[in-house]
């Protein structure tokens, strides 16, 4: 009975461990890796975007770096997670730059993703060598809100009800009045509008809700490293507030682009690869 014992003994601990290392770690995001360059960057596109608002950006550096190109589980198709959250979605790409060993990633983010970069270089400061954000503020909020004050325990419920109660016709009405205010290339609006009618309809209620109440004002005052800021044209009209809330940012090389809306990537191709072949380039 005592040699049985502590056979079952060992068979549980075998199978624990067999278990434990058999598991794959899980990401709240999809990747996409091309190239080979020393200098890797780490692509984070905007709420409820694809990847493949990256494309055309990575053709032109895929020859130089290593591109990770980032898409958040619950958006345009990638299966989505139970609890999206701002910061669990910053935690698990500073885990993924961890775990995969990549030296002092540059990273990239559009819209939200552009918040994801200012965060993780903010708390994060030993893992990213340079930052670009592509049209984010560290707290959109505030931009019509000067008084605003993110809540600490902010409640999601009815902008998640709200969203699941509609249609896909209704959902897809919306999101087709929305997005020529964002993209004014007529050629991508329907593909971004694609985008939103693919993503998960509880991760989209949930990141908008829970990206609104993020302000990161002050911890951006912990980024360490070099930091571009390419702005929508219409911005401009708004550069005291937006600077404003960029004061705490040292390192901050703000640009305002000469064209477009909020997908700048298309709207200001020239302006937009000129800012940033000269951010990339070797010093």
């Amino acid at each position: 009975m005592k040699n049985y014992k502590i056979f079952l003994i060992l068979v549980l601990v075998f199978a624990t461990v067999c278990n434990i290392f058999g598991q794959t770690k899980t990401y709240p995001f999809e990747v996409k890796k091309t190239g080979k360059g020393k200098q890797s960057i780490i692509f984070i596109p905007g709420f409820a975007s694809s990847g493949e608002v990256w494309n055309e950006t990575v053709t032109q550096f895929d020859k130089k770096f290593s591109c990770y190109v980032l898409t958040m589980k619950g958006f345009a198709g990638v299966k989505p997670l139970a609890d999206a959250n701002f910061k669990d979605w910053e935690k698990g790409i500073a885990d993924y730059i961890k775990d995969q060993k990549i030296e002092k990633p540059i990273i990239i983010g559009h819209s939200m993703g552009g918040g994801l970069a200012m965060a993780l270089a903010a708390d994060y400061p030993e893992l990213v060598s340079k930052i670009v954000v592509v049209d984010a503020l560290p707290c959109l909020a505030a931009l019509s809100d000067p008084n605003f004050k993110s809540k600490e325990n902010n409640d999601c419920t009815s902008t998640i009800n709200t969203l699941k109660a509609m249609s896909d016709e209704q959902f897809k009405q919306m999101q087709t009045a929305t997005i020529p205010r964002l993209v004014a290339n007529p050629s991508m609006q329907e593909t971004v509008v694609g985008w939103s009618m693919k993503s998960d309809r509880i991760t989209f209620a949930k990141m908008y809700c829970d990206f609104s109440n993020t302000d990161l004002r002050e911890k951006i005052q912990t980024i360490q490293c070099p930091s571009l800021i390419l702005l929508e044209s219409y911005f401009v009209n708004f550069k005291s507030a937006i600077e404003s809330q960029y004061k705490n940012l040292k390192s901050a090389d703000m640009r305002y682009a000469s064209k477009g809306l909020h997908f700048i990537m298309y709207d200001d191709k020239e302006w937009y690869f000129e800012q940033l072949n000269n951010f990339l380039s070797p010093q």
